[in-house]
């Protein structure tokens, strides 16, 4: 869901995963678990889905998507942070909790939707940068601006809303 962002797709997607999984259960030879083979077969799926998409009509990038000035704020001019990044405690031990999860999942749906999808192709997803580049009709260098301003949000959001509060 937090890659399709459309809830028809994201049930296609679990359902094409299903029966393809079904029709090559004789093929899993039983190298991985069966969560890793079905995830596997999702995360193909999914960029099957884009795809397709991509074919039928042509992704806008928005200026606000390209520009990178929101986060000159940050740095000095010694490229230093003005302020710290606050303590973010034991991240291992936040990540095994279900509510963390539930703040990644509210910040990456306030993200851009194509910045948030290049985000989890590359960075959940595990896809190469040259995929990505040539499912979305992107160039690289705009793929790792979306990427930068991608992972400075999410720091944001985080901080902001999961590490400020004590979690």
């Amino acid at each position: 869901m937090l890659q399709l962002r459309n809830q028809a797709q994201a049930e296609d997607a679990v359902q094409e995963t299903l029966m393809a999984a079904i029709r090559g259960a004789k093929d899993f030879a039983g190298k991985s678990s069966v969560r890793t083979w079905l995830v596997g077969i999702l995360k193909h799926k999914i960029v099957d889905l884009i795809r397709r998409a991509s074919r039928e009509r042509p992704l806008d990038l928005p200026d606000e998507e390209a520009s990178l000035e929101d986060f000159d704020a940050l740095y000095r001019e010694d490229g230093h942070y003005a302020s710290v990044p606050a303590e973010w405690g034991d991240p291992e031990a936040a990540l095994s909790q279900r509510r963390f999860f539930e703040t990644l999942e509210g910040c990456l749906e306030g993200l851009p939707k194509n910045t948030a999808r290049v985000f989890m192709m590359r960075e959940v997803m595990g896809i190469e940068t040259d995929e990505i580049c040539k499912e979305l009709a992107i160039t690289a260098t705009n793929c790792w601006v979306l990427l930068y301003r991608a992972r400075m949000s999410l720091r944001a959001c985080l901080e902001e809303r999961w590490f400020a509060i004590g979690a």
